[in-house]
């Protein structure tokens, strides 16, 4: 009997077109499914994550870049882009995988 490896390979569905996304260090709200996702520019690198804050449920999407961290705009609470994790401890939202291919913007949710 052979046995045959297969290669996983993730599921990215188009988000957005390159031209859609935020300007250097700005984040904003993009719809994604039956969801909005939070998309941050942070000098050039391009990170989604789950747009609910866990405070309180604020955007995170339409909230600011500061220090390279995205900022709750109802009670200043900072998100790491790239990790998920806030600066409350154990305090972590979802991020998603972000790809560029052809002037279309690719996420894995």
């Amino acid at each position: 009997m052979e046995i045959l490896e297969f290669e996983i390979v993730p599921d990215f569905i188009r988000l957005t077109t390159q031209s859609e996304l935020p300007a250097n260090n700005e984040v904003k709200e993009l719809p994604c499914g039956d969801k909005l996702v939070c998309v941050a520019n942070v000098n050039g690198e391009i990170h989604a994550m789950e747009n609910t804050c866990l405070h309180r449920g604020g955007p995170l999407g339409a909230g600011v870049i500061e220090n390279g961290k995205v900022v709750c705009p109802w009670h200043g609470w900072e998100w790491d882009p790239k990790t998920g994790q806030a600066h409350a401890p154990g305090a972590k939202v979802a991020v998603y995988p972000v790809k560029i291919e052809g002037g279309e913007v690719l996420i894995e949710i």
